[in-house]
């Protein structure tokens, strides 16, 4: 969360201390999920493997439309101790995203373009598909795919 923030967030964001702080971790995850399983479905060749690809992809949809509805219901509500809105996190987290993916706007926190932003795709209503390379720009933290970071420290990494 410091990362969305750009700054360091005192205390350190706790995601066990509450379930809206849990949810707003949790945000981060299926959003990985969805974006790279919806491109990744170019790259597959045989119909058993697409077709578990659409039931995952379907599974990873649902995680993120839930998270993202019950963190609307408290969209106004402050944070504690950051005194900034639930609304303001998930605005924080994507524009992180769409940094650090560098290809865009393909991504939206709770209220976006419209209100009640649930579900959130293209000009045509359809998901947004991000390739390996944002996807780690992403995860690393460092927009960079080829610098691990985050999650992902190099030392952790074994190539």
């Amino acid at each position: 969360m410091d990362n969305a923030f750009e700054r360091p967030l005192v205390p350190p964001f706790d995601p066990y201390v509450n379930e809206i702080n849990f949810l707003l971790a949790s945000y981060v995850i299926p959003y990985i999920g969805v974006t790279g399983l919806t491109n990744a479905n170019t790259l597959l060749e045989t119909p058993t493997t697409k077709a578990l690809l659409a039931r995952i992809l379907s599974m990873k949809s649902g995680q993120d439309g839930v998270i993202r509805t019950l963190l609307y219901e408290h969209r106004a509500r402050l944070v504690d101790p950051y005194k900034e809105s639930v609304e303001e996190f998930t605005n924080r987290v994507s524009q992180l995203r769409n940094k650090l993916g560098r290809e865009g706007l393909k991504d939206e926190g709770l209220v976006g373009k419209v209100s009640g932003n649930i579900l959130f795709g293209n000009n045509v209503s359809l998901q947004h598909g991000r390739t390996a390379p944002e996807l780690l720009r992403i995860v690393y933290l460092t927009g960079n795919e080829s610098r691990p970071g985050g999650f992902f420290l190099r030392e952790l990494m074994v190539f």
